[in-house]
């Protein structure tokens, strides 16, 4: 089953099977990120809020790293795709920081490739095992999260960090709802 045609999407299947509904969520919450991180200049990417160090481009790399981690490396066995593969792994922090040559159009570019790439390893996965089969990462007595699990878990990250991009896109300027509207476009 093929569930990427679109994943930038708000609406999950009002009545549609367990792989629909959970790859959906999957999908709205990529979508809340990307509508929540658009949009703002190299000031609005790199905003704070408070005390906080996180701004909305951290978010958009951080989660960029994310899809990789899990969806290759949890799920498949894989090394991290590109561009990945060859990070600063020792830092634990980098991910979230905004270098001087990031700009709001490059780190978009790097998220929705990165989301390309992680639904295309998830599609893979189910299409081979299902959601109840193994993924390749196991805890310390073998047992096996399942591809289930990994989507799962992927929904709690972008829950957390999709009410920090609220926050933080409020203070910058003014933004606010839960969905983006028929004028939006991804």
């Amino acid at each position: 089953m093929t569930t990427s045609p679109n994943v930038f999407r708000t609406e999950t299947p009002l009545a549609g099977t367990e792989i629909e509904a959970l790859v959906g969520s999957l999908n709205r919450m990529r979508t809340y990120l990307l509508w929540k991180c658009g949009g703002v200049d190299d000031a609005g990417i790199r905003a704070t809020l408070g005390t906080s160090t996180l701004t909305l481009g951290g978010l958009l790399k951080h989660l960029s790293v994310v899809e990789a981690i899990t969806f290759s490396w949890k799920l498949h066995g894989r090394r991290p795709f590109a561009p990945f593969e060859d990070a600063d792994w020792d830092d634990p922090d980098w991910h979230f920081r905004v270098e001087d040559d990031d700009t709001p159009a490059s780190l978009e570019a790097l998220y929705r490739a990165s989301v390309a790439k992680g639904q295309a390893l998830v599609d893979e996965a189910i299409a081979a095992v299902g959601l109840g089969g193994d993924a390749d990462i196991a805890d310390d007595e073998g047992r096996h999260a399942n591809v289930r699990r990994l989507v799962y878990d992927m929904i709690e990250e972008y829950g957390r960090h999709v009410g920090h991009a609220d926050l933080i896109r409020e203070s910058v300027d003014g933004l606010v709802g839960e969905d983006p509207g028929p004028e939006w476009s991804a």
